[in-house]
């Protein structure tokens, strides 16, 4: 773990992504923050820090609350109907794609969906590819799968800059002082004003490729990991149900019945340890890979140029030696105190310089949505439910997670 500490802070700028890496998500998320080494990094998370920390991360807890409203009434509704078992996962996903396409289009939702729609399959298209024999230059071939990932990118590209063009035009014309509050709005603000401070008023192509690529990776990064945190975290509550009472009176008693606030967040203690035992038994990435672009001395390792490092996420969070013998049982009790967190032992969202910048985003909006569902249900684990954990990526749920959900009024 000191190793990976310091790989993963000493050595940031000299390690990142490797071509492989790039090539393989090129088409799906380009070459957003998430892709970018050395400077291009750099550039790119000052850029869009600021979107999420302050008082621009609290105004998105409205948006947060208003979904989960909307989930939640439409899972009662069902209830009265007569339905008791849910495919947790489902509702999770669309609940957090909805949660992003508003914090990112707050004026163009609608296209958003669009656009988080034809990503998917975008998606899924891309995770075929890895799984292919490849022959060397076949990603040049005109075959119907690289027209149809083609086609795809296409499509998606075409809706962004459709929203760009329409800000673009409010502002020439005088009809708005700038590009919106929401990601995008921040992402071409300050496009614009590093034009201007540079001398040329106008955003180039290259610039709206980047802004492109970025909201491609923050919607894959904000809402797939974000609806696997909740699903798993709902299984884990649904099949310990000490801990889901123990959490329900934590937030009846700090809430007072009323919608979770963000100064009631940081008193969910039990909520908080709940979330990050889930964190380290399903972590969002399973392994974090980097590249060493110069030659690397790590303790008593000569890492030289050019070498991939792999950190297994998953083993060291699952590790016997790390987190005792209970280490892949469910308990909460272990992150009571700061020792959990010792650095390279808990790593969800990485760590140092490159660690996840939608880090707070993600755990503000887990948080306020199990306190609403929570205070809304009771839920236990279905007989359906078939546990089996699998890495395509990100840790799925591969027959989903079915739950029956009980209204507590």
């Amino acid at each position: 773990t000191d190793l990976i500490k310091e790989l993963l802070s000493k050595y940031s700028a000299v390690s990142g992504k490797s071509w492989l890496q790039q090539e393989g998500s090129k088409h799906f998320i380009g070459r957003g923050l998430l892709m970018a080494n050395g400077q291009n990094w750099h550039h790119q998370r000052h850029i869009v820090a600021p979107a999420f920390i302050g008082d621009k991360l609290k105004s998105y807890a409205g948006y947060m609350v208003e979904c989960t409203k909307e989930m939640l009434q439409s899972i009662e509704n069902e209830v009265k109907s007569g339905r008791s078992e849910f495919e947790i996962g489902e509702y999770m996903t669309t609940l957090t794609a909805d949660i992003i396409a508003r914090t990112e289009f707050e004026s163009s939702y609608e296209k958003g969906k669009q656009i988080f729609h034809l990503l998917t399959l975008l998606q899924h298209l891309c995770a075929q590819a890895s799984r292919h024999l490849c022959l060397p230059g076949s990603r040049f071939f005109p075959s119907k799968y690289n027209r149809e990932i083609k086609g795809l990118k296409g499509k998606v590209e075409e809706l962004l800059m459709e929203i760009i063009e329409s800000r673009r035009e409010c502002v020439e014309v005088g009809r708005s002082s700038s590009y919106g509050n929401d990601l995008l709005g921040m992402l071409l603000n300050e496009m614009q004003m590093k034009k201007k401070l540079g001398g040329n008023g106008q955003l180039s192509n290259l610039n709206l490729q980047i802004i492109m690529d970025e909201c491609k990776t923050f919607f894959f990064a904000g809402h797939e990991t974000t609806a696997l945190l909740l699903t798993w975290t709902v299984m884990l509550l649904a099949t310990n149900p000490s801990w889901q009472d123990k959490v329900r009176a934590e937030v009846m008693s700090v809430c007072n019945g009323t919608t979770p606030a963000l100064h009631h967040l940081s008193k969910l203690s039990l909520l908080s340890m709940v979330i990050n035992e889930s964190l380290r038994l399903y972590p969002p990435a399973s392994i974090l890979p980097r590249m060493a672009f110069e030659d690397i001395k790590l303790g008593d390792l000569e890492i030289p140029k050019g070498l991939s490092i792999w950190i297994p996420v998953l083993a060291i969070h699952h590790s016997d030696e790390l987190w005792g013998k209970d280490a892949n049982e469910f308990n909460p009790e272990r992150f009571a105190n700061s020792k959990a967190f010792t650095s390279g032992r808990f790593i969800p969202f990485a760590a140092g310089p490159r660690n996840c910048v939608g880090q707070s985003f993600a755990l503000m909006e887990t948080k306020i949505i199990l306190a609403m569902l929570i205070s809304k249900f009771s839920f236990t684990i279905s007989q359906n439910y078939r546990h089996a954990p699998v890495v395509v990526l990100t840790i799925k749920p591969k027959y989903g997670v079915q739950v029956c959900l009980k209204p507590l009024n």
